[in-house]
């Protein structure tokens, strides 16, 4: 008789909600702070956002000319879900490139050039993917705000708003309902950015986890939630209850 040995994987799901929305000069992405795995919670305070750029650990930036070769972008913020292991390594290697670009080019990568980036980044790794499933959010070359969604293998689209992990199938229908996003299938071209001023799209998202936390084990409900908030340049990283 042939012994039964359990299955191996090297991926783990450790839950956890990331919701990002972009407005005419704004982009708010937030995320819940446990990080799980099966019905055991390893932390209540683990920020699934990560502002892109840099080496981030123990880097010592120069400057060139009137650039600072290593400063962190102001413009360009990504949440993940999915197999924490595999996001900080994707993470690590996406601040690489982006050093590497920074030398090369005497500037900070533009929010859709990042896109780009990460999206060649999974696409790269398809044949053993990353498990991370990533919202990239910020400010375009235009100042307005912009969102891309991705699955583990790089396919990614620009929208008005998504989110990612273990509660989006709860809260992607909530926002359809509320923001009504135009299809991307329309011609002409409309734009993808909610009516919302900032105030009302994190009210939005706050109601989003709220929600969520009720039917979903993996998304924080106690903890605060990791707010990012990119306005006419400026990048905020704030700490905010539920209730």
């Amino acid at each position: 008789m042939t012994k039964q040995h359990p299955a191996w994987s090297p991926y783990d799901n450790n839950g956890g909600t990331c919701v990002a929305i972009a407005g005419a000069d704004y982009c708010v992405i937030a995320a819940d702070t446990r990080m799980s795995t099966g019905y055991s919670i390893l932390t209540r305070d683990y920020s699934k956002i990560c502002k892109l750029v840099g080496i981030p650990y123990s880097f010592v930036s120069h400057v060139v000319g009137n650039f600072t070769v290593g400063e962190r972008a102001d413009k360009c913020v990504m949440a993940s879900s999915g197999f924490q292991a595999d996001v900080k390594a994707l993470q690590k290697l996406l601040a690489a490139r982006h050093l590497i670009y920074q030398h090369q080019h005497n500037k900070q990568m533009s929010c859709p050039g990042m896109a780009q980036l990460l999206s060649n980044t999974l696409y790269y790794k398809r044949f053993f993917p990353y498990y991370s499933f990533n919202v990239l959010g910020g400010l375009d070359n235009e100042g307005k705000g912009c969102v891309y969604t991705y699955d583990a293998v790089g396919s990614y689209e620009r929208v008005g708003y998504s989110s990612q992990g273990s509660g989006s199938t709860l809260i992607m229908p909530f926002l359809d309902n509320q923001l009504k996003s135009p299809s991307p299938l329309l011609l002409p071209a409309q734009d993808a950015v909610t009516p919302l001023s900032e105030a009302e799209a994190v009210d939005l998202v706050k109601t989003c986890f709220a929600s969520a936390t009720e039917r979903d084990i993996y998304t924080a409900s106690s903890p605060p939630l990791s707010f990012s908030a990119l306005c006419d340049g400026f990048f905020v990283t704030v700490k905010m209850q539920l209730w």
